[in-house]
Order: C-alpha cells, then structure tokens, then sequence
C-alpha cells in the first residue's frame, strides 16, 4: 500500500518493516519476495483482477488480491494456501469477494493481450527498447529483470553487482594515480577503485548522497586521505584543470538496466526520461573532460539500455571533443555498442550496463596532485562530515 499509494520505494520501506518484524531469516526472505514480486508483477496482476472483479476496487483489497495472484500465477501456490492466506488480510466483508475472484484466478488461461502485459512493463519500455536493442534482446533482457537480483559480495564484503564491479575494472587504476569520481553516490564504485596506493576523489551534488559514500567508505575502513569526499555539483565540478589521472562519469540515468533490483522503478519512470536525462549526462561529461590530465582517461558509464542515453551521448562527446581517442573497451560478456560497450541483462544475469572510455589528446604526463590543486582552486570543496 505504501509504494503503491504513497511513493515510498520498496527496498526502503521493506527494510524498515523488517527490521521492526522480528521475523525468522526465512519468513523475511519469502516477504521480500512477496513484495519485490507483486511490485514488479503489478500490471500482469491487475490484469487477472481486473478480469473477474467487478467495479472499482478498494486499494486494500487490490493490493492484496495482487498478493495472492502473484502466488497463484508467478509462484505456483497450492491455491488452498494462497487463497486462504490472502483472504486473512482483508476485513470480513471484502472476504468473499477476494475468496471468489482468486479462485477463478487460479483456474484461469494465460491469453496475454500483450508482451507489456506479460512482462509487467509500461508499454513504452516494450517499445523503446525493441527499437534500441531489437526485439529478441529486448524482451530477453525485460524478461531477465523480472527475476530476483544476485547479491554479490566483494572481497572487502561490499555488497555489488557484479556489471558494477566491471565498470570499477574498466577505469583501469593504478597506484600512484588519482582518479575522480563524478557521481559517487552511494560509492560503491569509489570504494572499489581505491587500491593500494591509489586516491579516489568522491563528489556528489546532494549532501544526503554524500553521506552515504562517507558512511561506505568508513565502513570498510578506508581512511579519507584516500578517499576524500566532496559535495560538488557534476556539471560545474571545482577541480582545477587536468587534475585526474583519470575520471569515472557514472552518470544519473533511468536505470533501466537496473530494474530487477528496484522493483518499483518501472512505475515510476516516463517516457522523456531517456532524453532528459541524456542531456544531463552530456553537461557531465563535458565538465569532467577538462578534468583529465594529457593522456588521461575519461570513462562514461551508465546502468541503462538506451540508445540515447548511451550511443546518442557518446556520439555527442566526440563530436564536441574530436582530439580525444576511443580508448579499448572490455572483452566478453559484453558486446560492441556504438564506439563502446554493452551489457545485456540476461548475457550473465547481472545489471545492464553501457561503458565508454576514451584518452584525452596530448603526451602522458606524471600525475598531479589533485587534491590539493582541487581545494586550492574552491574553499567550498571540503569533505563532508556526516
């Protein structure tokens, strides 16, 4: 009911109420799936509401004769448990209603009016990924987002996926350099490329976002000489110029390649997303560029499907930055997109991912120190405290 009628994001709001529960490991697993399944399942369910209840429903009882379809038809109940089950949490007189409608539920024909209604997808994600990525991949890769996500755990215990992770491999640091991250937040990435011997600059535009990267970063006991952490807006970064050995632009976008682990996300994005957020990202990328030292690399990664959002704001930077060389993209699994790469969801069941790198014009140079010639530059990038 909370993400349905107010907003409230599902692993936030799940989290809390489990932790309040006092729930065995096992019944808060079956919650989690319970919830992240019916949310992800939303539109296929009402379909099979819709079909055999009458008139407007109350939101209680709609969101729980989504429960008990979700059991019936995505997770194979015996329909005497989920039925029985999901007529407990309604009020005695909406319990013969549920009682009857999920009864013809659990006996009804698949007869799918649409890929969107099967996939439980807004009818113009269907689309807008059949015209970027073709409908085989398409659907392959909507398909594989509506199953539960891996938790991969990193050596230092932070939990990651693992296209993540490869993006972090990507950046290709090396000790003695400095690298930025544009847009840390939570900083999973920063935390990753700070190796022995190498300085990850953090920044984020939002101070509460920035917590979080502080919170990572002490947590898995990294001092802040290491990773020192700003709050700085991406698009007007107060670095001095050709400060970083490198620079990570893992940019805002819709996440769309990310959506099996954000369950609600689909119900919440609009179709100008795509192209709204390219814009955002080409300002990134132009305010990092001059960031990188002569020889450097500048690495744009994002975790969407979008030809706008990953070819279109590519092919943008190098039209505005012809100096600049495609730099060597990963090997398998991801395949060759436009002057980068790509990640599908269903190749190795992780996010998907787009990655683009390339080497800024001019003879390698020794790396500055950019910690110093970046505060020296702006008094207002302090670490934040949280």
């Amino acid at each position: 009911m909370r993400i349905d009628q107010d907003g409230a994001y599902a692993n936030l709001v799940l989290g809390g109420l489990l932790d309040r529960s006092g729930l065995a490991a096992r019944d808060r697993a079956f919650v989690t799936q319970l919830v992240y399944g019916t949310t992800r399942h939303r539109r296929a369910c009402d379909w099979f509401v819709d079909r055999f209840a009458l008139g407007e429903l109350d939101p209680r009882v709609r969101a729980s004769l989504r429960l008990g379809t979700y059991q019936l038809r995505m997770l194979g109940t015996p329909p005497h448990a989920a039925v029985s089950a999901t007529v407990d949490t309604v009020s005695r007189r909406a319990r013969g209603l549920v009682n009857a409608v999920l009864r013809k539920i659990a006996d009804a024909e698949d007869a799918w009016p649409s890929d969107g209604v099967r996939l439980s997808y807004p009818d113009w994600v269907i689309e807008q990924l059949t015209a970027d990525l073709g409908p085989d991949d398409a659907l392959a890769s909507l398909e594989s987002m509506n199953g539960a996500a891996a938790s991969t755990e990193r050596a230092d215990g932070y939990v990651q996926d693992l296209a993540s992770q490869w993006v972090g491999d990507a950046v290709g640091a090396r000790a003695g350099e400095v690298v930025l991250d544009l847009c840390a937040a939570p900083g999973g990435k920063a935390t990753a490329l700070a190796d022995p011997g190498v300085t990850v600059v953090a920044g984020d535009s939002r101070p509460a976002r920035v917590r979080l990267v502080v919170e990572n970063r002490d947590r898995l006991g990294l001092g802040a000489h290491q990773v020192p952490v700003l709050v700085a807006d991406g698009t007007r970064p107060p670095f001095a110029a050709a400060s970083f050995d490198r620079v990570l632009v893992d940019a805002p976008c819709s996440g769309i390649g990310s959506l099996r682990r954000r369950p609600d996300a689909r119900w919440r994005l609009d179709p100008q997303a795509p192209e709204r957020l390219a814009d955002l990202q080409g300002r990134l990328l132009d305010a990092a560029a001059p960031l990188v030292r002569p020889g450097g690399t500048l690495v744009y990664s994002v975790c969407t499907l979008t030809v706008a959002e990953t070819i279109g704001v590519a092919e943008a930077f190098a039209d505005a930055h012809p100096a600049w060389a495609v730099a060597p993209g990963p090997g398998e699994p991801w395949r060759p997109w436009g002057s980068g790469s790509i990640l599908l969801p269903h190749v190795a069941e992780t996010d998907g991912m787009a990655l683009f790198c390339w080497q800024a014009p001019g003879g390698a140079t020794e790396p500055g120190p950019a910690v110093a010639r970046a505060t020296e530059q702006s008094p207002q990038a302090l670490e934040h405290q949280p």
